[in-house]
């Protein structure tokens, strides 16, 4: 059976990683959380600086010091950075702060978009992202483009940093969201824009087992 790239692209908070996760333990597939690459190297920026900022020119040029890996199965994926297990402290809202900044770095598109392009090279994987089926991989065969509301994406933020331990507010989560979707769409490299041939899906009525059941009959259409 010939094997799939499938990109699922989508705004913060549409539950890309859930599916994608999904996704690939069932199709005994290879997952990639981009999403997870970006917050590794944003908290290598903000360590880069004590005062808790981040720097971009530094950024730059240190991103040869990085190294990003990730261990375990989809479902349960941990992500190392320079060996360190970081799965937990990118989660924290002071990432969420700066990792649209550290996206819109064309140095660090670049860096991480090969590293990506690397990891597809045989096939059989799942990566979610921003622009997987635009730019990393745009001869992808399975393309998904996930959406909903600001208000229901924030909800379940809200939800999750609650059971993470997390004490943001929703109000304070609701506007995170809203400068992020406005940062990835206006950024001038590579910005969160729908591939031409993505599968669009509203997510905002949708229960988790609803979406993937559309996601996985429409890659079942591509193997068939």
């Amino acid at each position: 059976m010939n094997k799939l790239i499938i990109a699922i692209d989508g705004f913060a908070a549409t539950g890309k990683s859930t599916q994608a996760k999904r996704l690939a333990k069932a199709l005994d597939y290879t997952y990639v959380d981009t999403g997870a690459m970006y917050r590794a190297v944003t908290f290598f920026a903000l360590e880069q600086e004590p005062k808790g900022s981040v720097d971009l020119k530094l950024l730059c040029r240190s991103l040869d010091q990085i190294k990003i890996h990730f261990e375990g199965s989809a479902g349960k994926q941990q992500t190392f950075l320079n060996g360190v297990n970081v799965s937990q402290a990118i989660r924290d809202p002071k990432i969420n702060e700066y990792v649209s900044k550290v996206a819109a770095q064309e140095a660090v598109r670049s860096f991480l978009s090969k590293q990506q392009k690397a990891l597809g090279a045989d096939k059989g994987i799942v990566m979610d992202g921003r622009d997987i089926g635009t730019v990393v991989f745009p001869l992808a065969e399975c393309k998904f483009f996930l959406t909903a509301t600001p208000e229901v994406r924030a909800k379940r933020r809200h939800q999750e940093q609650l059971q993470a331990g997390l004490q943001e507010s929703y109000d304070e989560v609701l506007s995170s969201v809203k400068d992020r979707d406005n940062q990835d769409t206006n950024r001038a490299f590579a910005p969160l824009i729908k591939a031409e041939d993505a599968v669009e899906i509203d997510v905002s009525d949708l229960t988790i087992n609803e979406v993937f059941e559309l996601l996985y009959a429409q890659v079942q259409k591509r193997i068939n």
